[in-house]
This record gives structure tokens, sequence and C-alpha cells, in this order.
């Protein structure tokens, strides 16, 4: 398997007025194309601090992410935003645009893309087959369960054959048994068409979901579970 993710010592130091706030205190990562990676820990530990750096979203205090093989800090501005677009990126909270359909919503990447209106029709309607949406294409996120909005919200950042899924806490907002009908769905694009996820959570029963685990606490990796303690 081919390393598609890796960072090297990373370090992020917030400054909270004039007191520093250690976010991250040297984490090494490795992610191989094709895996399903956990992050698990509980609240402040560092978590989605990891999940931004790796999506290019901020930038270290010190330490390195490396993309394919390329070290993010050598990009410029429009390189970065191209690797961002490489990137699918999934939140808690949805993000959908209220006035968009669920089809329209996962169309507008692709339009924004410059793909041609078949071939976004086209691949619109397989992602929200594969998300199992097919039926409630035309219906609104206010229409749609929080469980539905979550599933648009996979096949929106899958529209662009991202190089990786980047979800931060993707069950946050929905209840257990929608969360596990999810993680069920996020397996399956795995497992079937190979998709490389990097999931960030505080629930230890849905990091067991994953191919593999990283447990952080206090922005460090650390290797025992049982020190995780409990989290929200």
């Amino acid at each position: 398997m081919a390393l598609i993710v890796q960072t090297i010592n990373l370090q992020k130091t917030y400054m909270l007025g004039k007191v520093p706030v250690n976010a991250l205190r040297g984490v090494n990562l490795e992610v191989e194309s094709g895996d399903f990676v956990a992050v698990v820990g509980p609240s402040g530990s560092g978590k989605s601090t990891l999940l931004n750096l790796i999506g290019a979203l901020d930038k270290p205090t010190e330490g390195k992410v490396i993309i394919d093989g390329v070290d993010v800090s050598t990009l410029n501005e429009d390189e970065l935003a191209e690797l961002r677009r490489r990137v699918g990126f999934v939140f808690q909270f949805f993000n959908l645009i209220p006035r968009l359909t669920a089809s329209e919503n996962v169309e507008l990447p692709l339009a924004i893309a410059g793909v041609k209106k078949r071939q976004r029709k086209e691949k619109t309607a397989d992602l929200l087959k594969a998300v199992g949406l097919s039926e409630r294409a035309g219906h609104n996120p206010t229409e749609l369960s929080g469980g539905e909005q979550q599933r648009v919200a996979i096949a929106r950042a899958l529209a662009n054959n991202p190089r990786f899924l980047l979800l931060d806490e993707p069950t946050g907002n929905i209840d257990s048994k929608t969360a596990d009908i999810l993680i069920s769905l996020l397996k399956r694009l795995n497992e079937e068409r190979g998709v490389t996820i990097i999931m960030i959570t505080h629930d230890p029963n849905i990091a067991r979901q994953a191919k593999h685990i990283v447990h952080i606490l206090d922005g460090r990796i650390v290797d025992d579970a049982s020190s995780m303690g409990g989290g929200s």
C-alpha cells in the first residue's frame, strides 16, 4: 500500500492571551491508501487540530505534514487550494446549503470544478445511490433527518474523487442507531470503493469499527487506550 498521509513531529501551539497552549506535542502518524483510521480521544486532546493540519486548513508550529510525498509547507496558496480540493471534508454539523436539494448539494463541487452538466448529473446520481439516498435526491436539507444530511455530506465530499476523506466527529450530531448506519456506510465505501478514511471521534465504540485506531491524549499519541478516560 502507498503512503498517502504522513505527519512528522507535528506540533501546534496557540496563544491564549499571553499563555501558550500546546495543542499538539510531536505527533507522528502514517496512513496508507485504502486504510480506515480512527483518531480517538477526549475533548481537548488535539484531534480536531490534527485534522485541520492534515487537511491544510491550518499550519503547524513545527513539524511536517506530507500528502502523497509532498511537504505541505512547501506549497503556495494556489497549490494549497488545489490540495484542499483533493481532500473530502465531512464535519459534525453537515454544512449543507439549505436552499439546495440533496442532489444540488452533491453536484455543487462538480459544477465549481467545471465538470460538464451531463457528467455532473451522472456522478451525482451514482454518489447518492452509493449512500442510499436516490429517493431523497429532490429533498432540501430541512426535509432530511440528521443521518440523511450526513450521508449527503459524505456524497458531496466524494464528488471530486478525493485522495482521502477527513471526518470530524461525523456521528456527534446524530443518535446512536443512526450512527451505526453511518459507520456501516463508511466501512462499505472503504471496503468496496477503496476510499481512504481518517475519522476523528471521541467515541471508542465508533472507533472500533475502523481498521486502525490511533489514541491521542494531551496532544500526543498514546499506546494505552485505558489511559484515555472519558470525554465529550
